[in-house]
């Protein structure tokens, strides 16, 4: 993973702060590939397969591509959108709706990276209904009924309405409650901390100071995680606006560990987060294939919940890196 920040110097080439942190893989239901609907094998974006709506089903059984969409008009703008169209959601009855994708990295998502969605929830309360979000090792949807996952993210609406994570320890019930992340949409990030950990972030647009966040073990028969899948079972819904009964999901990304560069002095500050100790800080004086990259750097001290290294400018240009 390669910072993008030269030094050069006795003047950096950057003029404040620097944060370089690639990205694996992007969407956007704002992609020109959307312009005209969402429909089953579409990919607007990179590092992502296509759309997948297997395992959706109506009162006459299966239908992929009759309850996706795209809207606007709620709080997360444009979006890919799921919605039923019948009242009794499985297993009483066949209402859901799916969607999901690979990640088509080798090896699925690597420790280090952070997969971010901006989803929007149903305002609305039914009973015995919900929706969730699994990461899995997988190639397809799952049906109704079947929960195998690594990770599972959802909200089932039986005695409350909170989200709940479910990983190897089992169901932690969380206490941000699915109407305070439907005001204005929902960040969800999740961090593999190692091939089998993690830490995940829910963050409600409304009140980012109310995010809650988890760290734990993923359940190791299904890893590595390179499978995302979307499932609604609420319903009835009157169509693709109706906000208060569908789920909305605006982009997907996948970001590699950030590197944050700072100019102090005669110095440049480098910082990073500390959760993942395999990974150390690397310099070179070059780019390319070619370029050497040392790790004979001043040992990171911790400061402010990072570790962090401070270089002195020196030499004709310098960039950084962390790698494993």
């Amino acid at each position: 993973m390669t910072a993008a920040c030269a030094v050069a110097g006795a003047t950096a080439v950057l003029s404040g702060n620097c944060s370089a942190g690639p990205f694996i893989a992007a969407d956007y239901a704002t992609n020109a590939t959307y312009a005209s609907g969402w429909s089953a094998g579409q990919n607007g974006g990179y590092g992502f397969g296509a759309w997948s709506f297997d395992g959706t089903a109506g009162t006459n059984g299966p239908n992929p591509g009759v309850q996706q969409a795209i809207s606007s008009g709620s709080a997360i703008g444009k979006a890919w959108t799921l919605f039923n169209l019948t009242a009794s959601p499985p297993p009483a009855g066949p209402g859901m709706s799916e969607a999901g994708r690979a990640i088509t990295e080798p090896g699925g998502l690597q420790p280090g990276q952070t997969l971010e969605v901006i989803l929007q929830n149903p305002t609305a309360y039914h009973f015995y209904r919900g929706w969730d979000i699994l990461y899995y090792n997988g190639t397809n949807n799952e049906p109704a009924g079947v929960d195998i996952h690594a990770i599972r993210t959802d909200v089932f609406d039986y005695y409350g309405t909170e989200w709940s994570i479910i990983d190897d320890n089992g169901s932690t019930l969380t206490p941000l409650a699915a109407g305070t992340t439907a005001a204005a949409g929902m960040k969800y990030d999740f961090t593999l901390t190692s091939t089998n950990t993690y830490v995940a972030t829910l963050t409600p647009l409304s009140n980012p100071t109310a995010a809650y966040s988890q760290s734990g073990p993923l359940v190791a028969t299904n890893l590595p995680i390179n499978y995302i899948n979307f499932r609604l079972w609420f319903g009835p819904s009157t169509g693709p606006t109706d906000f208060a009964d569908n789920l909305e999901i605006s982009s997907m990304t996948i970001m590699g560990l950030s590197l944050n560069i700072q100019l102090s002095g005669a110095n440049v500050v480098l910082s990073w987060v500390t959760n993942f100790p395999a990974f150390h800080l690397a310099s070179s004086t070059s780019l390319g294939p070619s370029a050497v990259w040392s790790t004979n750097l001043p040992s990171p001290v911790f400061v402010a919940g990072q570790n962090t290294v401070t270089n002195p400018i020196a030499g004709t240009q310098q960039y950084f890196r962390l790698q494993q």
